[in-house]
């Protein structure tokens, strides 16, 4: 598999993105949805865990929420996330409103992946050193029709290919 390496620069001395994360529980099972990814950076290196970075329309793409609806609020996702990944949430709303700091940054990361559809679930695993950050790509898959078995079937293919 193509090793993918990007460098993406953050801009540090003008803003501080707040640290902000949302949480799914169903069924007593929690998963927690970092929005500043230089937060589940430092989560990822600490856990020895690559990054889910989940790039959505939130509240506008309907493959987005039909993949959040038939695979990530599952069980079987919730279960395989908390003992595989980071997750990161990368949203791009059209109604909903969002703090400048993470629009900038989902902005920058859009273009640093070169994401042009929704929803696009890129693994990567990161290091982040003196403002810049480096990130190498472990792959990519989007919405994947069969439920959570399909799309976990796919997802463990790309992180246990490269373990960190």
């Amino acid at each position: 598999m193509k090793k993918i390496f990007i460098l993406a620069f953050f801009v540090i001395g003008s803003f501080t993105i707040e640290a902000q994360s949302s949480s799914v529980t169903e069924k007593g099972n929690q998963l927690n949805w970092h929005t500043d990814v230089r937060e589940a950076i430092t989560v990822s290196n600490k856990e020895k865990k690559p990054l889910l970075m989940f790039f959505t329309g939130s509240d506008w793409c309907g493959w987005c929420i039909r993949l959040q609806n038939e695979v990530l609020k599952t069980p079987e996702f919730q279960k395989w996330a908390n003992e595989n990944v980071i997750l990161v949430e990368l949203d791009y709303p059209r109604r909903t409103p969002q703090a400048p700091e993470i629009k900038n940054q989902n902005a920058e990361l859009q273009q640093a992946f070169g994401i042009q559809g929704f929803p696009t679930v890129y693994f990567t695993s990161a290091e982040s050193k003196d403002g810049k950050v480096n990130f190498k790509g472990l792959g990519q898959t989007g919405y994947v029709a069969g439920g959570p078995t399909a799309w976990l079937a796919v997802a463990d293919g790309i992180i246990k290919s490269q373990k960190m």
